[in-house]
């Protein structure tokens, strides 16, 4: 098969033809239909991620049809077309007994702990756990988006953030999970509040109901060497606008600039989701206003795919549409060109989805 292959990280990645993969006995060979290009994945090309050894094949994101399924498999045959979470769970650690796959003990991450989607046929572990038959209707590069950022940002908002109707709701970072955020939050009745230093993201965000947008031009002028006095500048726009502070804050992007404006953004007893993903060392957050204001402080990682129903079933409803996520759709020859543009500021807003 042809595949997107690192051999050493931050080189350039290169497409070449690999073996197949070999079907798990507990788990599925899908044919790739389409896959998301993510930040996630340009992290593990960097050599963010100590779980990554080289070679490895990236990509976590993805929809397909299962071609081989072991003889450990009750569930999937041929011919089912699925998607999975980017953590693949054991089923049988403590917790994925308590129904909490997305922190399991033993989990494999396809493009991570294992070679990925970046090509034409992916191995999954652990099948009956971890798949997830779409509805029909659903195109791959539309279901390519829910493995990782549309799942990620649902459960965030949802779950952690617990956003109800009429709170303000402020996005750190416009890309692929936080311009999902936004979807989702104004879906729920919020009202959303979107930060990002592209223009473009920030257009893309006021599109899909972000009430009220916020760029380095309207934070308070700050030297830009005083890290946390521009996060703080921030923040004092987002309490500006909404009266106060946010009710709930996610930093979708990782940084400990966007994480300390996210804390220092909300309201007294708000709630912060932590999305992006932190890679680059420590991240000292203001501890003393967590504690003062009494704050509530959340990662989020993932889905489980036992969960998926109730998200799949109101995109099926149209209430949230994908479709408007999507920027741009590119071959698998392009990945690697699309990996290493994500070094430098976007090229446009929305998510890369990548068809084999």
């Amino acid at each position: 098969m042809r595949a997107v292959v690192v051999t050493a990280h931050g080189a350039p990645a290169e497409v070449r033809d690999v073996p197949r993969p070999v079907c798990p006995p507990h788990g599925v060979i899908v044919r790739v239909a389409a896959t998301g290009v993510c930040r996630s994945d340009w992290h593990a090309w960097q050599g963010h991620d100590p779980d990554v050894t080289l070679p490895f094949i990236p990509g976590h994101e993805l929809a397909g049809t299962v071609v081989e399924a072991g003889p450990d498999v009750d569930e999937w045959t041929p011919g089912d077309v699925v998607t999975v979470p980017f953590v693949c769970a054991c089923g049988e650690c403590d917790a994925c007994l308590a129904g909490e796959h997305q922190v399991c003990e033993r989990q494999a991450q396809p493009g991570f702990t294992q070679d990925g989607s970046f090509a034409q046929y992916v191995a999954l572990d652990h099948a009956d756990v971890n798949l997830v038959r779409l509805p029909p209707g659903l195109s791959p590069v539309t279901a390519a988006a829910l493995g990782c950022r549309f799942a990620t940002a649902y459960r965030a908002v949802t779950v952690h953030g617990r956003v109800r109707r009429g709170q303000w709701v402020a996005v750190h970072g416009c890309g692929g999970v936080g311009l999902s955020a936004v979807m989702i939050a104004v879906a729920a009745g919020a009202r959303v509040v979107a930060v990002d230093v592209s223009p473009e993201a920030r257009a893309a965000a006021a599109q899909l109901g972000a009430e009220v947008t916020i760029g380095p031009d309207d934070a308070s002028p700050v030297s830009q060497s005083d890290a946390d006095a521009s996060a703080d500048a921030v923040a004092d726009a987002v309490r500006t606008v909404t009266g106060g502070g946010a009710h709930v804050s996610l930093d979708a992007l990782g940084s400990a600039q966007t994480a300390r404006a996210s804390v220092m953004g909300l309201r007294r007893r708000g709630r912060h989701v932590q999305v992006g993903l932190l890679l680059d060392g420590p991240t000292p957050l203001p501890m003393g206003r967590v504690v003062a204001w009494e704050l509530e402080l959340y990662g989020s990682h993932g889905m489980a795919a036992h969960e998926y129903a109730a998200m799949l079933a109101r995109i099926v409803a149209g209430e949230l549409d994908l479709d408007r996520l999507v920027g741009t759709v590119i071959r698998l020859d392009d990945v690697p060109a699309a990996l290493a543009a994500m070094s430098g500021p976007p090229a446009h807003a929305g998510m890369t989805v990548a068809v084999p």
